[in-house]
């Protein structure tokens, strides 16, 4: 067993970015508590090349930016594009989810707007929401500071699978006004309010 080729294999396996020769060396040298040349490492580097050259492996060494790292071979492209696909489809978190739901519906809205019904923050959500090409900057708004508007995309209507907002669901506490729940809004009411004022949503 080449016990130096594969503890290479391994170095090169777990960076995320090319491994240069000298950082290998460095960290071989450090583990062995002895030098390791540099021709040692080399030799152990062409051998990893040849071996993942091999139709067995999905991935081989690929020499980059003056280092190696494993990478998928192109034959694989088709099948990882369609699985990072899918991972980009994954429902929404909660938070994203209740901050597209009011987007959709008061459209366009500031993000402002959006925090005073929400009750939070929403930076995070609408920036994952903007990214996720679900939403988009509509304009801006007309009151003082001119916020940015925001508004669904038509990705958002493929995502749902709808073809239009209107299809969209009314949700029964948006018929009435915030201020008139559990009144009638065409009946006036001349009645004493409670002592205590009805909680906002």
């Amino acid at each position: 067993m080449d016990f130096l080729q594969n503890h290479i294999e391994a170095l090169i396996f777990c960076t995320p970015t090319p491994i240069k020769t000298a950082d290998i060396k460095a960290c071989l040298s450090e583990m062995f508590n002895a030098d390791v040349p540099e021709e040692d490492i080399q030799g152990a580097i062409q051998r990893l090349d040849e071996k993942f050259q091999g139709e067995e492996f999905s991935f081989q060494l690929f020499k980059s930016s003056g280092g190696y790292q494993f990478l998928t071979k192109p034959a694989y492209q088709a099948s990882i594009g369609i699985m990072l696909k899918q991972q980009s489809k994954k429902r929404l978190s909660t938070s994203a989810m209740e901050t597209l739901s009011i987007i959709a519906y008061k459209q366009p809205i500031s993000k402002t707007e959006i925090e005073n019904i929400r009750g939070v923050n929403c930076d995070y959500a609408v920036q994952k929401l903007l990214d996720k090409s679900l939403i988009e900057i509509t304009g801006k708004a007309d009151t003082i500071g001119r916020p940015m508007l925001y508004g669904t995309t038509p990705k958002f209507m493929e995502y749902f699978g709808i073809n239009d907002l209107a299809e969209l669901p009314i949700p029964k506490d948006f018929v009435a006004e915030v201020n008139t729940i559990g009144e009638n809004p065409e009946t006036e009411t001349t009645t004493t309010p409670d002592p205590e004022p009805d909680a906002q949503i």
